[in-house]
């Protein structure tokens, strides 16, 4: 493949029909690339005319006003037909001076024949040309297609597949990964591979998103491009194949190579995922570890975790938990475990492109992470919240998009300095992701900071002393509402959401201001005190959220 170039103008000259023809105008554009041929003599185009497209005419459409000549014209230019033929002697004896000025100042090609020609013989030579060449690219691109198949059977070896595309391209190749080391191929000067890989990193990786589809053209310098083509893995974008090209333009067959390239290495970056996830069991070892306070030592953990001990500063520790609700009850089990380590593998990919030292642990339908980032400013906390924030968004993005009936829970403790003490943190982690489920209120909160008094209640035994409190304080609204549905419970806890404002707790009630004094008359009456009283409103308070909270769980 690395033989053949694109067919272009300059290629059509050289054809045997096309020996009594001169290039007029346009030698500029001999390069233009030549896709298919149609023989037009409207003067509308546009509706007619493809990119590259060769036209052929009599020129009728030059018999007409100067203006309409020009407009012709400038419907090829703008339509980037490849050029055009025109036959002089049938309509027409020469081309207008302004036509032929309008083509060179646009360098686009415009060849004539002095004398009739049959159309015919140029569509079927052409055509049967460009049949055969895309023909012969197809069969290439299968052979190209299998060897990069062997190449991904016979190992996770990256620069295996580059090296195909290399073969078969004749062109600088290179691997951008997020998630991996730069790969260039054949092998170039560090200090231009740096050039390049802070190129990606500043102008290329924000522009990839997994849903656009093709490849990107990226110009390094004047002469110098880069053809890139994302490499795709659970609709995340981790890395990128690109071939660089010196003073030519993208080529269908170029654009292919990377394609079927990008889609051969995400298999790759997804096979070594899963072997990742295969050598890396020794993680469920220590989270367990964690979970069970059984690590002997600060020193010991952080070294398990295979971090560096710091003679200065110290880490931030953060665990959670992701837990996977699968809410078809039809689907099967193998079902449910392939989509659990499909997650299991985009939050590694996703954590591992974060540069976080990570554990992971995946028990049931539960993920348990630990992570862990040095403390380099006072920001280093909440930039390490806003990473672990955006990786759930996206888990829960992927999940609604991609997957069935499956929604994405998750909780985060509070940051802690020793990783002896993230116990402690998966426990409010768990706390968070019952709080959110049975609070519709908190049902976006993500760390234990963010859950306010939720905190102390879940410190609260559930049995019998949390309900014992809730039936102490609110028992006897509970029973009235329950015998005669007066709604005594929901006007006390719209009372003081309103902080005490009788007109606006009316209003959100949608009742008459009467009908709230005879309620809450007949709450102070049942509770046995005085509502606006500072402790007896506090433990109201704390009862009706307690309560919420029971119900909700129940």
């Amino acid at each position: 493949m690395n033989g053949k170039k694109t067919f272009t103008i300059a290629d059509v000259l050289e054809r045997p029909v096309f020996r009594r023809a001169k290039l007029a105008a346009g030698e500029q554009g001999t390069s233009h690339r030549v896709g298919w041929v149609h023989v037009l003599e409207i003067t509308n185009v546009t509706p007619f005319v493809s990119r590259h497209d060769l036209i052929l005419t009599t020129g009728l459409w030059l018999t007409r006003e100067e203006e309409e000549r020009a407009e012709y014209m400038k419907q090829l230019i703008r339509s980037e037909a490849s050029g055009l033929c025109v036959e002089l002697g049938t309509s027409i004896h020469e081309i207008p001076p302004e036509i032929l000025e309008l083509a060179e100042r646009h360098h686009f090609p415009v060849i004539v024949f002095e004398q009739p020609v049959r159309f015919v013989e140029i569509t079927q030579d052409i055509h049967s040309l460009l049949i055969n060449r895309h023909h012969e690219l197809l069969k290439d691109l299968e052979r190209f297609s299998r060897q990069l198949q062997q190449e991904t059977l016979r190992s996770t070896d990256m620069s295996a597949l580059l090296r195909v595309l290399h073969d078969y391209a004749a062109r600088q190749v290179i691997y951008m990964s997020s998630i991996d080391t730069h790969r260039f191929v054949p092998s170039i000067q560090p200090d231009v591979a740096d050039r390049i890989a802070n190129f990606y990193a500043n102008e290329v990786e924000s522009s990839m998103t997994s849903d656009r589809e093709g490849h990107l053209l990226f110009h390094l310098n004047e002469s110098t491009a880069v053809l890139f083509q994302p490499v795709v893995c659970f609709g995340q974008v981790f890395s990128a194949v690109g071939m660089v090209l010196h003073g030519e333009t993208p080529t269908e067959e170029l654009s292919l190579l990377l394609d079927y390239t990008a889609k051969a290495a995400a298999t790759l970056v997804l096979r070594t995922q899963f072997l990742e996830d295969r050598l890396l069991r020794n993680q469920n070892e220590l989270i367990q570890d964690v979970l069970d306070g059984q690590l002997p030592s600060e020193e010991q953990a952080q070294t398990r975790m295979g971090l560096r001990l710091l003679s200065k500063g110290q880490y931030l520790f953060w665990a959670g938990i992701i837990e996977v609700e699968h809410q078809d009850k039809e689907a099967s089990q193998v079902r449910k475990e392939s989509i659990n380590q499909d997650i299991l593998v985009l939050l590694r990919s996703l954590l591992k492109k974060e540069t976080l030292h990570n554990l992971l642990m995946m028990k049931g339908n539960q993920y348990y992470i630990l992570c862990a980032k040095e403390e380099l400013t006072l920001r280093s906390a909440a930039q390490m919240k806003k990473v672990l924030a955006h990786t759930v968004q996206y888990i829960q993005n992927y999940a609604a998009g991609q997957l069935d009936k499956v929604r994405i829970h998750a909780g985060f403790g509070k940051v802690r300095y020793r990783m002896t003490g993230a116990g402690r943190s998966f426990e409010e982690a768990y706390q968070v992701i019952e709080v959110a489920r049975s609070v519709p209120a908190m049902i976006d909160r993500l760390f234990y900071d963010s859950i306010g008094i939720y905190q102390l209640l879940k410190a609260v035994p559930r049995t019998p002393f949390l309900q014992e409190f809730v039936q102490d304080h609110l028992g006897g609204l509970i029973v009235h509402d329950r015998e005669h549905h007066m709604q005594l419970l929901d006007t006390l806890d719209a009372y003081f959401r309103c902080h005490g404002s009788k007109r606006d707790t009316a209003g959100i009630l949608y009742i008459h201001r009467q009908t709230l004094y005879n309620r809450l008359d007949k709450i102070n009456e049942i509770i046995g005190g005085n509502m606006a009283d500072p402790d007896k409103r506090r433990c109201l308070e704390m009862a009706l959220l307690a309560h919420r909270m029971l119900q909700a769980e129940k």
